[in-house]
């Protein structure tokens, strides 16, 4: 089982970044697919969740109209568009999938700054 997250970087205020999550050794419909992330010393933090079949979606209050979580089951990807970035939403962000079980990828390091 491995869930493989990419496309996080350093990007100035304002800018945009798309993150990619792609699983492998599960049956990725079934699952609903998670984005966390977790600042420096703060604790993880549920940002965006969306179900199987790919609706409905769930968005922290404070990322709803700038992020936006799709998934591809075809694919076995799942993405987070991210829009309009600001300095605090620096962050290690991590992919989950659920269903029974849990399952984390390794992170994606999205550092916004100018």
């Amino acid at each position: 089982v491995q869930l493989v997250e990419s496309g996080g970087g350093l990007v100035q205020p304002g800018g945009s970044l798309r993150l990619s999550c792609a699983a492998s050794g599960f049956t990725f419909s079934n699952y609903v697919i998670n984005w966390y992330r977790q600042a420096p010393g703060k604790e993880r933090e549920l940002v965006a969740a969306i179900t199987s079949a790919g609706g409905p979606t769930y968005y922290l209050d404070s990322v709803k109209a700038r992020f936006t979580i799709s998934r591809d089951n075809h694919k076995n990807t799942a993405f987070l568009q991210m829009n309009m970035l600001k300095p605090e939403h620096t962050a290690m962000y991590f992919c989950n999938a659920r269903r029974v079980v849990n399952y984390w990828g390794q992170g994606t390091q999205v550092t916004v700054s100018s």
